[in-house]
């Protein structure tokens, strides 16, 4: 008879760093989208917002 693919428990893994993986994804995520804030702000501060929304708008149109 054959053996179904999935077994019915679920086998679990008790290494230390099993539950690491999506906390530093997280993190990792969060940092990069934290460093993507501080750069449009300081392009904001140091170009003006008619620059900044340009630069924006430009970079749109290129992509679509």
């Amino acid at each position: 008879m054959a053996q179904p693919l999935h077994p019915s428990h679920r086998l679990s893994d008790n290494s230390p760093t099993a539950g690491r993986m999506p906390s530093v994804l997280l993190w990792a995520g969060a940092a990069i989208g934290g460093l993507a804030v501080i750069g449009a702000l300081a392009l904001w501060f140091h170009y003006g917002s008619q620059v900044f929304f340009e630069m924006i708008r430009t970079g749109f149109a290129a992509c679509f």
